[in-house]
């Protein structure tokens, strides 16, 4: 297997784990490294495992019915080091509203251990699921 399919099929078992909304199978996806970063659609910056783990553990808590696909993805790799960028496009219910997905990321992953993990994760800002956590906070 190539070093782009090895990355892919990352990418690929982290979008499941996002879709399933399933901490345990992001767990098995992400470094744990206090170097981890992330950058969500809802805005914020997280550091540090613990950090990106429990972001990822809110947004189970306020989205449902989440589907979100990768187009447009491009992988570059190197020896210990791989990004990808794309659009991510899709939908989920937050609080209750059904919101449209559709925004720019990139995932960074490092080779550790023989396996590739997920280090960094950034996507634009999503102006709806803002709005809807905002209203959420104020009631």
């Amino acid at each position: 297997m190539s070093t782009e399919d090895e990355v892919r099929a990352v990418s690929n078992r982290f979008y499941s784990a996002l879709n399933n909304l399933d901490i345990s199978q992001l767990q098995n996806v992400w470094s744990q490294s206090n170097t981890v970063t992330t950058m969500h659609p809802m805005g914020g910056e997280q550091v540090g495992w613990p950090e990106v783990r429990k972001s990822f553990e809110e947004a189970a808590q306020a989205m449902t019915d989440v589907h979100v696909e990768l187009a447009a993805q491009r992988i570059q790799t190197s020896a210990d080091l791989a990004y990808e960028t794309g659009i991510e496009r899709g939908r989920g219910t937050v609080a209750g509203e059904q919101i449209e997905i559709e925004h720019r990321v990139t995932n960074v992953y490092r080779r550790e251990g023989g396996q590739w993990k997920l280090v960094h994760h950034h996507t634009d800002v999503s102006p709806a699921m803002v709005e809807v956590l905002k209203r959420l906070q104020a009631a």
